[in-house]
């Protein structure tokens, strides 16, 4: 088959499965509006860039950072959560009705997908916000919350992370207590249970204590490549045990880990403009810094770039092809995680090139059944099966 002939194939394909985004901070990048002369975040996510690259539906995620596990740090996160889901709302009922609709249940997806508008589904990064109150899961399935992250950067009061910076490597030793009640209530009130960002020992525990199948919302694997928030075989079987799906996220970090020499030079920028050369104080740093600083710093990241080459969608679906032949077709999927150009890939560096996804899995010899099930149809037997959960505990309560 010729370029022409896979590319048009790719088009045709595309244009009628699914595609499902797993992941996208609200934060940066709810339907902002374009703006001339932007060339970071705030154009990623945008709705003109989903239309324009064929990106049907999302989990719009309303995410907290790791604060103190005090009463009052779980009040500030509970309002703000609240805050970011109640702003989807207005977004989706007051300002693009006709172009966006809400997704409650797997069921609700292809009748607004059908009606030609942008599938929005709430989800959120980050159970510090549940504080030590089950009430609040039920509060935030109220509010339209689909799925939950137990933790992020920093252990919290629900399990341990993957990543604490300065922190003890465990306060848990996985799942605490009451994070195995959240566990146990998600289940109760059809919550997906996402286990990205935790510890190795939370993620099995969840994987033991969950009565429905988990996701990861967005991670790489570790056998292929990258740092940070990525999974070892040992974490794939057992999602593979639990019937979950991994979704290979668009972050070049997760995706390819850089080169001992381009490592330095980034460094060395970093040392430059007066950054820490850890990447997570890095980034906290980054973003409460002056435009006209972010810009200058990421003109000199692109020469790097460049010069060594970054992380590209063929390495995204790298990850999609050890997840296949590892665990199964029926256990991966796709997220972006939009945030800032520097961190996309090549090919899919906002959400007007997603349809270079599609296109790498038909040059890989994928099928249309199983394009179409990485794209959405995982994900979406998840949910539904999450639901089956809850109708099955409530027969039996």
């Amino acid at each position: 088959m010729s370029e022409s002939e896979i590319n048009t194939n790719a088009k045709s394909i595309h244009d009628r499965i699914l595609t499902l985004d797993a992941h996208i901070d609200i934060e940066v990048s709810f339907f902002t509006p374009e703006k001339l002369g932007v060339t970071g975040y705030e154009k990623l996510a945008s709705l003109e860039k989903m239309e324009e690259g064929g990106l049907d539906a999302a989990f719009f995620v309303a995410y907290s950072e790791q604060g103190p596990l005090t009463a009052e740090g779980y009040v500030r996160a509970y309002e703000r959560a609240v805050e970011k889901i109640e702003t989807i709302h207005r977004v989706i009922e007051d300002l693009m009705p006709d172009r966006v609709g809400l997704a409650l249940h797997p069921d609700d997806v292809l009748p607004i997908h059908n009606a030609g508008k942008i599938v929005a589904i709430i989800a959120l990064e980050n159970g510090y916000p549940i504080g030590e109150d089950l009430e609040n899961l039920k509060r935030f399935c109220g509010l339209g919350g689909r799925y939950i992250t137990l933790a992020l950067v920093g252990h919290n009061q629900i399990c341990d992370s993957k990543w604490s910076p300065a922190g003890p490597e465990s306060v848990h030793g996985g799942l605490s207590s009451f994070g195995g009640e959240v566990v146990a209530e998600m289940n109760k009130l059809g919550f997906i249970i996402d286990v990205s960002h935790i510890s190795k020992r939370s993620m099995l525990d969840a994987f033991g204590l969950s009565k429905a199948p988990v996701i990861v919302s967005h991670s790489g694997v570790q056998r292929i490549g990258g740092v940070g928030n990525v999974l070892d075989d040992e974490e794939l079987d057992g999602l593979k045990e639990n019937g979950g799906v991994i979704h290979i996220v668009g972050l070049k970090r997760a995706i390819k880990a850089d080169p001992p020499e381009k490592t330095a030079e980034i460094n060395d920028l970093r040392k430059e403009f007066g950054f820490s050369v850890e990447f997570w104080p890095f980034f906290q740093a980054f973003q409460k810094a002056p435009e006209e600083k972010r810009a200058a710093y990421e003109r000199r990241l692109e020469e790097i770039e460049k010069k060594y080459g970054r992380a590209s969608v063929q390495d995204l679906v790298d990850h999609i092809d050890y997840v296949v032949k590892h665990i199964g077709i029926d256990h991966v999927g796709i997220s972006s995680d939009f945030y800032d150009y520097s961190y996309s890939l090549d090919g899919w560096r906002d959400a007007g090139e997603t349809f270079n996804v599609t296109l790498e899995l038909v040059r890989r010899g994928y099928t249309v059944e199983e394009i179409e099930k990485i794209w959405s149809g995982n994900t979406l037997r998840v949910w539904r099966e999450v639901e089956d959960v809850v109708a099955e505990l409530q027969k039996g309560s």
